[in-house]
């Protein structure tokens, strides 16, 4: 394929950059991924020419901190972003400072979840009121924080009465809420949901690009996200006697026993937060309800592949699909009614396994493989800037992955995918007095091999080890087996491994000498050495 040239400096043309985030798709909801009962066809396309990572993992939950992992390429330990609202220290790069410092205007439709640092903000300033700000970087073009209000002022401009606000929207069209799960569609249409909304906005900005100069597009959907409800025909596009079992005990009160933090888990998850206007906790549905719920989530995946497949339309007509990288990912995933949950958090895999699919029209070899080695969201902050033409910083936690886009395997790769998880609240304490111990002592983290998963938790809380090879439900806890004494021990001697080697690079890479610095130093925001 010939690249184009830039007319100003000859030089070949750098390629679009299209950064796509979904919000909560677990990894295995793909067709591509070998799901028997979702069906996304337009992200399947995206696979077919390019290549799906089966064993990708965010890097911590809920939002924000697992946000702050695929925009810094930093682990938690060391962007400290441990729940949404933790602001994200300045000093910190992040992928649109990274790509403005080469050239790109970086520009967000939907939201980043990214509260600022407030030491490098007046105390009155109303950014410091909120989590939703916008990563430093980006030019806004469309915002849609939680409140939808942008979203909402065009329903009015439809003809759509949208009175009742964000989240009441969202509720079955005619119905109060009750205890029971229902398909009712809401008020609105399949052509005006916030997925509809938000690519629409994308593609008309689209038409208003100059080829000859390469764009950076960040477009961040909400969905799957909840309220869970989708309209027609998403909304009963799937039976919810079809899917596979749930990975759960007998009942939650097995699942509570099993584990202390299960049991302040199960205990903190309300309907109220997956269907606006459910009183109750979500372990108290019934199998049925859940199924239900699943099958809607199920067509909100589904909705959000038709809105891709009219992006991947819009940019073969306007002739960007040969110019354009297309990273297509989630931030975190769904429990989607495993271990009697929905929502995140935790340390089970259905919170933390997540799709991503890279598309580089200059790297065809590779074009429809499949990737089965352990990727973590780290790992797409340095890859984009590979791809970009530029090094990544050495002191990212993240790898490139470009040599598996280029049809190749990198001599050296993780065995392991890693994860964290801070369920500490500063603004109340809960989990603080709950388990009696400290704020600082809230956490957890996992290590996950093809074989074991090992999760360590603060605070004296017991460890957890699974054989997910035998046991992918996660049900059997093995921490306490003599006969994989050996094993716990191996894998907490990792974690200190992996913590060692990943802290804080950023000045640890220089030293100091007689001939001045030796060695790097991290530059942040993306400056060039």
């Amino acid at each position: 394929m010939q690249r184009k040239v830039s007319r100003v400096t000859g030089k070949a043309r750098r390629p679009n950059v299209l950064l796509i985030t979904c919000d909560q798709w677990r990894g295995d909801c793909l067709s591509a991924a070998g799901h028997l009962v979702v069906k996304t066809p337009n992200a399947d396309a995206l696979a077919a020419e390019g290549v799906l990572f089966k064993q990708h993992y965010g890097g911590a939950a809920p939002c924000s901190p697992a946000r702050a992992c695929l925009y810094t390429g930093l682990y938690q330990m060391n962007n400290r972003v441990c729940r949404n609202g933790s602001p994200l220290d300045a000093r910190h790069g992040n992928i649109a400072q990274h790509a403005r410092g080469i050239g790109y205007d970086p520009t967000l439709f939907g939201y980043t979840d990214v509260s600022p640092d407030p030491r490098v903000l007046a105390s009155g300033d109303p950014r410091l009121t909120t989590y939703e700000g916008v990563l430093p970087g980006f030019t806004v073009r469309q915002l849609l924080p939680e409140h939808q209000k942008q979203w909402l002022s065009w329903l009015k401009q439809q003809g759509i009465d949208a009175s009742a606000g964000s989240p009441d929207i969202h509720r079955p069209a005619g119905e109060e809420g009750d205890d029971t799960v229902t398909e009712a569609s809401p008020i609105y249409s399949k052509d005006h949901t916030p997925t509809a909304f938000l690519a629409g906005e994308f593609i008309r900005w689209l038409g208003e690009q100059e080829q000859a100069t390469p764009w950076f597009a960040h477009l961040s959907f909400i969905s799957p996200h909840p309220p869970f409800i989708v309209p027609e025909p998403y909304n009963t596009l799937y039976d919810p006697a079809d899917g596979p079992a749930f990975h759960r005990a007998e009942s939650w009160r097995a699942e509570a026993q099993s584990h202390p933090y299960l049991a302040y888990d199960l205990s903190r998850r309300y309907r109220a937060n997956y269907r606006p206007g459910v009183a109750g906790k979500v372990h108290d549905w019934s199998e049925d309800d859940f199924r239900r719920i699943r099958a809607i989530y199920y067509g909100m995946i589904s909705e959000v592949d038709t809105q891709l497949g009219l992006i991947w339309q819009a940019l073969k007509l306007s002739g960007a699909w040969d110019d354009t990288i297309i990273l297509l990912t989630s931030d975190h995933a769904e429990m989607m009614g495993d271990h009697f949950m929905l929502g995140k958090g935790g340390y089970f895999d259905g919170s933390y396994h997540i799709p991503l699919i890279i598309r580089d029209p200059r790297h065809r070899k590779a074009a429809g493989s499949t990737v089965d080695r352990f990727t973590e969201a780290v790992d797409i902050l340095p890859t984009l800037i590979d791809l970009l033409g530029e090094p990544p910083e050495p002191h990212l936690d993240g790898c490139s992955l470009k040599p598996f886009l280029s049809g190749g395997n990198p001599a050296t790769w993780r065995d392991a995918a890693h994860w964290e998880f801070d369920f500490r609240s500063v603004a109340h304490g809960d989990a603080e007095a709950h388990f009696g111990i400290a704020s600082r002592q809230c956490n957890l983290v996992v290590i996950r091999t093809s074989k074991f998963k090992y999760v360590h938790f603060g605070g004296g809380l017991p460890p957890l080890l699974f054989n997910v090879e035998a046991d992918p439900g996660e049900l059997t806890n093995l921490a306490t087996s003599p006969a994989h004494l050996s094993t716990r021990l191996q894998f907490a001697e990792r974690l200190l491994a992996w913590r060692a080697e990943h802290l804080d690079q950023s000045l640890a890479l220089a030293e100091l000498t007689g001939n001045g610095v030796v060695g790097h130093v991290s530059k942040g925001i993306g400056s060039r050495e």
